[in-house]
């Protein structure tokens, strides 16, 4: 799995951090002795998969370089209810101050890898593989991203940059049936000289008036069939398997639940690209339950 890059987040970091504690922590300096110390423990209360554990490190360190922080369950790990995800010691007051912050990305980020890790099983035994959106938090798109890869689940492009997708609205310029060929083939032609470019997609929204029509073109990687019934997923894969093999790719992607990603699947599909793995995603109810208490 691909390691989260952290640097790209340490600005996102000291935003959280000055949004929740800018104007400092009034109740735990008046309430707290300054050299109390404390050991507690991060821990889930439901089913999870763990995402963020770097995270908190660096979260603590903006806080109070002497928050020790030890990482008990790794990231991409699952745990159980119960179980301590890691334990930090040292001030109470610098702990109470972190703590929210600290949650807030731990809940989240595991939130996204435990939903994605549920659809990854719904689909197990096919051939299909679950894949992420840009439907992202402005902002989090590194971390939410790592997420999805935590909980078993591939990316899709990362910005626009990373892949030519040429959707609905691009097609509807291009003409219809061999205008459509012709045109197309020239712009996938184009596409693959672009050094930043990893895949090129093309968006089919009926099988039988634009599919047939699209398979004819050379070049494509991946076909993405945009909202679309099982019995069309079935048909276009039928279709593809007898006119190109294996290749390109297809995909499936619009009105995808946890209820029929498996029936989904099932068809032959190659890719499914589920936003809500990141955009619907709910937070995991995870605690800083405090261990022992020591002067």
């Amino acid at each position: 799995m691909k390691k989260l890059d952290l640097k790209k987040v340490h600005a996102l970091i000291d935003m959280a951090v000055e949004e929740d504690f800018g104007k400092g922590d009034p109740t735990s300096e008046i309430t707290i002795p300054e050299d109390l110390c404390t050991k507690t423990a991060l821990v889930t209360r439901e089913e999870i998969v763990v995402c963020g554990m770097e995270v908190v490190s660096e979260v603590l360190k903006r806080y109070d370089e002497r928050l020790k922080f030890k990482i008990l369950i790794p990231d991409g790990s699952r745990a159980n209810v119960a179980d301590k995800l890691g334990t930090i010691e040292g001030p109470v007051r610098s702990m109470l101050s972190a703590e929210r912050v600290v949650l807030n990305f731990l809940q989240r980020l595991s939130g996204i890898a435990t939903t994605t890790y549920k659809y990854v099983t719904a689909v197990r035994g096919t051939n299909a593989k679950i894949y992420d959106t840009r439907k992202t938090t402005p902002g989090w798109r590194e971390l939410e991203k790592y997420a999805v890869r935590c909980g078993k689940g591939f990316n899709h492009r990362y910005n626009l940059g990373e892949a030519v997708m040429i959707k609905d609205n691009h097609i509807a310029e291009l003409g219809q049936h061999d205008k459509l060929v012709k045109n197309l083939t020239e712009l996938v032609a184009k596409a693959k000289t672009i050094k930043t470019v990893k895949f090129v997609c093309v968006e089919v929204d009926h099988v039988d008036d634009q599919l047939n029509y699209v398979l004819k073109v050379p070049g494509i990687d991946i076909i993405l069939l945009d909202n679309m019934g099982q019995w069309q997923y079935k048909h276009a894969v039928r279709m593809r398997n007898e006119t190109c093999g294996k290749k390109p790719l297809l995909e499936a992607s619009g009105g995808i639940t946890l209820h029929n990603v498996r029936q989904v699947a099932q068809c032959g599909l190659d890719r499914i690209s589920i936003g809500a793995i990141t955009h619907g995603a709910i937070s995991v109810d995870i605690g800083l339950d405090r261990e022992t208490l020591d002067k």
